[in-house]
């Protein structure tokens, strides 16, 4: 073998050395990078099956059936939002024990009109006298209809849907969406938030133990925030009317605070504000995942609770039974009319005889 050849060989060998252990550290860091891809999307697959589990779903056309009203402005939503006084399982802990059965403590249909830059809220009192309509309960046995009956004790007797439905016979309106959280959904709602700030233009005294706040601005975590939305005897005139314009002013309060938090570009602070908010959730089917709550919750961006419109179904008290109100007319009609047609309401039809 010549010298040449030699030399060649030794390169050749020299030239082949290195390369295994380039490629076994080659082939580690692709090994580490798929570990952590396959890590990371498990995680995130994890998180989103955890948070969609979460979630409670009604199929109101299965429900409620096919005589509901029109859909008269199509890019128009109405919303209803349920606040359900359930004591059930961990609810029970946050209002005197563990009491069977449910009402419906707070409803607002919320109407955003097309554009959705902004939007109205209506409250409707849950001790105001109203017609049930026939409805099918969860179990599919059919509840008769009733009159002069309490609008809270719908849910009750026949569940969601058919406060739904009873909803849409007293408004004319079509609910596109309904939204439900019970007790312990807005404690943790709140906490996560890491409390609301609201401010008092008078004190809460308290009563029957309830929260006691001298006037002012506070900051409010979830428990005493419960408080807040459910307090009747210790503010204003004591009435469920009264409570109706303290959960309006935090709903406005808690919406800001959520604005002002983006927490969409704080990816920790979203999942547990989703995490909290669909622990206790229920909604109707097409909005029963997080990707159709994402979308939905994108489309609302433009309403700026600062611009937000809360009105009071307006009402009367009953002459039979003074504890009771009726709806008022002709008010309501104009109140209604003026949703269904995506119309601004008009300063008539917000006037309610029963506080003034």
């Amino acid at each position: 073998m010549t010298q040449d050849t030699a030399t060649r060989r030794r390169r050749r060998t020299a030239d082949r050395g290195p390369r295994p252990r380039k490629r076994r550290a080659l082939r580690i860091v692709l090994l580490v990078a798929a570990v952590l891809i396959l890590g990371t999307a498990g995680a995130g697959w994890w998180a989103y099956s955890h948070l969609n589990g979460n979630i409670d779903s009604v199929d109101l056309d299965r429900a409620i059936g096919d005589n509901r009203p029109p859909k008269v402005v199509e890019n128009a939503q109405n919303v209803l939002v349920l606040g359900s006084d359930s004591r059930a399982g961990a609810n029970g802990e946050l209002d005197h024990g563990d009491v069977s059965g449910a009402r419906s403590d707070t409803a607002m249909l919320v109407h955003i009109p097309e554009g959705r830059s902004r939007a109205t809220a209506v409250s409707i009192p849950r001790d105001t006298l109203i017609s049930r309509p026939e409805c099918k309960d969860k179990d599919g046995a059919t509840v008769p209809p009733a009159n002069r009956v309490m609008f809270n004790s719908v849910y009750s007797v026949a569940g969601p849907a058919c406060v739904v439905k009873t909803v849409e016979q007293l408004s004319g309106i079509r609910v596109d969406h309904f939204v439900e959280v019970d007790f312990a959904g807005f404690k943790e709602l709140v906490d996560a938030l890491g409390g609301v700030t609201v401010t008092l233009d008078k004190p809460m005294s308290g009563a029957k133990g309830g929260l006691k706040l001298d006037a002012g601005t506070h900051r409010l975590d979830g428990t005493d925030s419960l408080k807040f939305v459910r307090t009747r005897y210790g503010y204003g005139d004591g009435s469920d009317l009264g409570r109706i314009g303290l959960q309006q002013k935090f709903m406005l309060a808690m919406l800001a605070e959520m604005k002002k938090q983006d927490a969409l570009g704080n990816p920790a602070r979203l999942y547990k504000l989703a995490d909290a908010g669909t622990k206790s959730l229920t909604t109707d089917s097409q909005l029963a995942s997080l990707t159709a709550l994402a979308d939905f919750a994108q489309s609302m961006k433009g309403v700026d609770p600062e611009t937000m419109e809360t009105i009071m179904l307006p009402v009367a008290y009953d002459k039979v039974d003074p504890n009771r109100v009726i709806v008022a007319q002709p008010q309501a009609s104009q109140l209604w009319d003026a949703l269904r047609a995506d119309q601004k309401v008009p300063a008539s039809a917000k006037d309610s005889p029963a506080k003034g």
